[in-house]
């Protein structure tokens, strides 16, 4: 996996920066272009990933996630078929990646509704994004349970 970096600003200074970035842009036409130059910044996500223990199900695009813990920091990687949901994911990262497991769990993805992102996406969208920010939650839980499982004697 990719040694992504550990981001320099707080998980609630990138949700901002994000609600800020959208705000910036007038209609949503923009905005859906700024999601797609998002999905094309994220590093390369080789075939070799794309495989069905790494496919998010209940997407109706094709979805693949990674996630490694390093340094107690959960880093992870993901792309789909779709520009429009490769950007989502590109937001996703932008926020989860290089956190502590803990931090992920106490701190919903609030930045979503203040871009009113759900209701410009289509149903099968929205549930798709729901579906990446479960699978970023379940990996981060299980981290956590991850790591109290090793301090125990």
């Amino acid at each position: 996996m990719d040694k992504g970096a550990v981001p320099e600003e707080s998980i609630l200074q990138a949700q901002q920066s994000i609600v800020d970035s959208f705000q910036c842009l007038g209609n949503w036409m923009a905005r859906y272009e700024y999601l797609i130059d998002l999905g094309r910044s994220l590093p390369d996500f080789p075939e070799k990933w794309r495989t069905q223990a790494n496919r998010l199900h209940g997407c109706q695009a094709q979805v693949w996630m990674i996630s490694e813990l390093r340094d107690h920091k959960l880093f992870f990687q993901a792309r789909s078929d779709s520009a429009i949901v490769t950007g989502l994911l590109a937001l996703l990262m932008k926020v989860y990646s290089g956190r502590l497991p803990e931090e992920i769990l106490s701190h919903p993805p609030d930045f979503l509704q203040a871009i009113e992102l759900e209701q410009h996406l289509s149903p099968n969208r929205a549930n798709g994004l729901f579906h990446m920010m479960e699978r970023i939650r379940l990996e981060a839980q299980a981290a956590l349970d991850a790591e109290a499982a090793k301090a125990k004697p």
